[in-house]
């Protein structure tokens, strides 16, 4: 097609498929990029490119190379920044100035400009040597969480109870870390469930906004990677205020048109905190749930707003019902030997989404990156939802050999 657009899609992970999807749906031509050409991603667009993701400047020669209308790292944590620096070095539509991304994707920068400019914040500390974290443990109050700065999906993550298993947790946080740099901080324990949703900036005003309920599985392996989410939130007389507090961090940040995914919560102090808030698609099928609860087709007005086309029915919606995603995870490594949903359960059961077939290899849930699939369910009330989510146990089994 002459004047067909091109996006590049940094990453090649199987929640790109509907990026993919919504893209070739508006007829633009999609490259994606990585290091890793088995990738299931670049099974499904038009053309593979191997580079580092997390190489700016090798990720720019690619998308110079082949002229490219827009690029985003939608659902790829260690894709945004690179795709925030080709947008500005390209004249492309832009989620927002690469000086603020690079904020919003370093867990210890992001902490200081919260700080700096008064909103709720735990007190942390960031560190580039395991020497200098382990020598500098006057000002540690327990429970500390330990993490990368720049990863995501809860790899490298270790909630800290007591001097003892300080060390093993900043050794294990670098081992994650692509840049070697973690961030030590007060764990703030949390009134209700925390939220990890997407939501919609369009020309720097949030034009949908969402807060939802994200669980745990307390016997995975690591107990901090999300295992479930459920819609509406838990804390909806603090929802108000949290809108406007992202909305003032977008206006500090000069911050334009993405999908965001932010996580916040409401600590046992009743003050609200804006944990996280990521310019980019969360993983784990988070825009596809809300397209099911509110209609609202956030990845679509994405891959449009990357190229420079309009967006023009993204909106504030209701949720229609209440729903739940199970993030489907093995109990322990071994081979997958199938999945049991109890056909009595009390919820309707919209998709069931499995990345891996009988005899198939799995290992134990660490991260989003063990994950082999999704359960996407949809409840007449609350209380059954909230019921079926914490009893998975009685209506749901993966079956591991």
């Amino acid at each position: 097609m002459k004047n067909q657009k091109k996006i590049m899609l940094l990453g090649g992970i199987h929640y790109l498929l509907p990026v993919i999807k919504a893209a070739h749906e508006q007829g633009y031509y999609v490259i994606t990029a990585d290091y890793l050409p088995d990738n299931i991603a670049h099974k499904h667009s038009d053309e593979y490119v191997n580079v580092s993701i997390v190489d700016k400047e090798a990720v720019l020669a690619e998308a110079q190379k082949r002229q490219i209308d827009g690029i985003i790292s939608f659902g790829v944590d260690p894709g945004v920044v690179a795709a925030a620096y080709v947008q500005e070095k390209m004249g492309l539509p832009s989620m927002g100035p690469y000086e603020s991304v690079v904020i919003l994707q370093n867990k210890d920068l992001f902490r200081a400009f919260l700080q700096e400019h008064g909103f709720n914040c735990p007190n942390s500390k960031g560190y580039s040597t395991i020497d200098e974290a382990l020598r500098d443990t006057d000002w540690l109050t327990w429970p500390m969480i330990v993490k990368p700065t720049d990863s995501a999906g809860s790899k490298g993550v270790t909630r800290v109870d007591s001097i003892s298993e300080y060390e093993a947790a900043i050794k294990y946080a670098f081992e994650k870390s692509i840049k070697w740099h973690i961030i030590v901080e007060q764990y703030l324990d949390k009134v209700g469930c925390s939220s990890d949703t997407d939501s919609f900036l369009l020309d720097g005003k949030f034009r949908f906004m969402s807060f939802n309920a994200q669980r745990f599985d307390a016997d995975a392996a690591n107990p901090y990677a999300p295992s479930a989410y459920t819609w509406p939130s838990t804390f909806p007389e603090h929802e108000a205020y949290l809108t406007s507090e992202l909305q003032r961090l977008m206006d500090l940040l000069h911050m334009q048109t993405s999908v965001f995914n932010i996580e916040t919560r409401i600590a046992t102090n009743g003050k609200p905190y804006i944990m996280e808030c990521t310019p980019r698609g969360g993983g784990n099928r988070l825009c596809e749930m809300l397209r099911y609860a509110t209609g609202v087709d956030m990845i679509t007005a994405q891959v449009r707003a990357a190229v420079g086309d309009s967006v023009t029915d993204v909106e504030q919606k209701p949720y229609n019902g209440h729903w739940a995603e199970i993030i489907l995870h093995a109990p322990k490594a071994g081979r997958f030997a199938g999945l049991s949903i109890n056909p009595n359960q009390k919820a309707e059961v919209v998709e069931v989404d499995l990345w891996v077939k009988e005899g198939d290899r799995v290992e134990a849930f660490h991260g989003a990156n063990d994950a082999i699939g999704t359960l996407v369910l949809k409840y007449e009330n609350k209380d059954e939802m909230e019921y079926a989510v914490t009893h998975q146990s009685e209506w749901l089994e993966v079956i591991v050999d």
